[in-house]
Formats: C-alpha cells, sequence, structure tokens
C-alpha cells in the first residue's frame, strides 16, 4: 500500500489548528504583560473570568502580570473553547482544521466596531436571526458581527 493513496492531511493541514491557537496565545500573551491598560485588563479579564488565577483581584492580577505565562493563555483558550484544559484541548486541535476554530476566525478580527456582545450565544443567535449577521462564541459571552 502507497502512503500517497491514503487520506491523511498533510502536515501542514494537521498542525494549522494548533498553529492557530500558538499564535493567538502568543498575541494574548503580549496584551496581557503589556503596560498599557487597554491592551492589558480585557485579557486580564478574561483569565479571572475563566477560573485560571483564583482568589487575585483585577487591580492585584494588573500590578502582577508578569507572572502570567503563555501556559496561562493557552489554558485560557482551551477553556474558552469548552475543554477541561489544554492538555485535552491539543489532542482535539489535530482532528481540526483552523478553518473550524470560530474563536480565531478572520471575520472577527476584521470585523468593525462598535460589534453588539451578548451574555449568551443563544442571545447573539436571535440578534442575527433578526437584524442579519451572524453570532459568535466568545468564552461564555458572544458578540454579534454585522455582515455575511
Amino acid at each position: 500500500m502507497h502512503l500517497d493513496s491514503l487520506d491523511v492531511p498533510s502536515a501542514a493541514q494537521d498542525d494549522a489548528a494548533l498553529r492557530a491557537v500558538l499564535r493567538a496565545a502568543r498575541s494574548l500573551h503580549h496584551a496581557a504583560i503589556s503596560d498599557s491598560l487597554a491592551a492589558s485588563l480585557p485579557v486580564l479579564r478574561r483569565l479571572l473570568a475563566s477560573g485560571i488565577f483564583v482568589g487575585m483581584s483585577l487591580p492585584a492580577l494588573h500590578r502582577g502580570r508578569h507572572r502570567v505565562r503563555r501556559k496561562h493563555l493557552l489554558r485560557l483558550l482551551a477553556v474558552e473553547a469548552g475543554a477541561a484544559s489544554w492538555e485535552h484541548y491539543r489532542p482535539q486541535l489535530r482532528a481540526r482544521s483552523a478553518a473550524q476554530l470560530p474563536h480565531f476566525d478572520i471575520v472577527r478580527r476584521s470585523a468593525g466596531y462598535p460589534n453588539s456582545w451578548f451574555s449568551s450565544l443563544a442571545d447573539a443567535e436571535a440578534h442575527a436571526a433578526q437584524y442579519g449577521g451572524r453570532a459568535l462564541a466568545v468564552g461564555r459571552q458572544a458578540v454579534g458581527l454585522n455582515g455575511p
């Protein structure tokens, strides 16, 4: 049997989802340790909301933001995607393509502001059905994006 006859994705395709998550974690890490409040506070809030750092206030975490490591952001992304941990999420990425990761959607990156934020995906989907656009889950919240 020849290897080219097997329906196996190439290594580049196989790692595309993993590379997208690692890229996102790197970007979040840079933002989290930034001196800019506008850059660091949203990421630090997500870390607190997901339970990565327990028993800390936002001001305390901001003062100690130098303690935030890339592993914390990888766990954050895993938890936001519904996995128990990074260790459980990483193998799942092998079975996915980068296009199957809505958290890292190119449309979301290029979406204009202001966007409509909702406390649940169901609320965002209802808004998108009524006014057009699409809903995208972001952690436990969701955003309504205008356009297709």
